[in-house]
């Protein structure tokens, strides 16, 4: 899986500078991929609920057409890095080149996003800081790029 993979993160909520953006940065400069973040931020309403669906149709709009969507929820299946990287794998061979990862708000992903996804993804039962759940999406790219190329990293870590 060379370079010619183009990685759409589109997350809710602005990365502001601190250790976390730093880390985030450090993995995603090491992807040798084509890796672009698209933020979303929605104005405050009465009703989480409107907040939520807005912000997920923020989100579907920025998805790149023809692109395969994961989507980062509690409610999807884990899967291993090795399962995951093999799933990327399937799709680049199948001619894909364009990859989307949603990372929702505090109010998750609606029913309809996430049925239009291709992968519901869960990184586990626990809850994870918003902005640290950017760190692991980059820390999980780079370890399935290194899965894909046979990098040592996925082995030593």
């Amino acid at each position: 899986m060379g370079s010619g993979m183009n990685v759409t993160l589109c997350t809710v909520g602005r990365l502001r500078p601190g250790p976390e953006k730093d880390l985030f940065e450090s993995y995603i400069k090491r992807i040798p991929w084509t890796v672009s973040v698209c933020e979303v931020e929605v104005r405050d309403t009465a009703n989480p609920k409107q907040k939520a669906q807005a912000e997920c149709e923020s989100l579907s709009a920025k998805i790149p057409k023809g692109a395969k969507v994961i989507c980062l929820d509690s409610r999807g299946k884990t899967k291993s890095s090795e399962a995951m990287a093999g799933l990327i794998s399937d799709w680049r061979d199948s001619g894909v080149r364009d990859l989307c990862v949603l990372i929702g708000g505090a109010d998750g992903l609606s029913e309809d996003i996430r049925r239009c996804s291709d992968v519901v993804l869960s990184f586990g039962s626990v809850t994870w800081p918003h902005m640290l759940m950017r760190v692991l999406v980059a820390e999980q790219l780079f370890r399935w790029h290194c899965i894909l190329t046979d990098h040592p990293y996925h082995r030593g870590h």
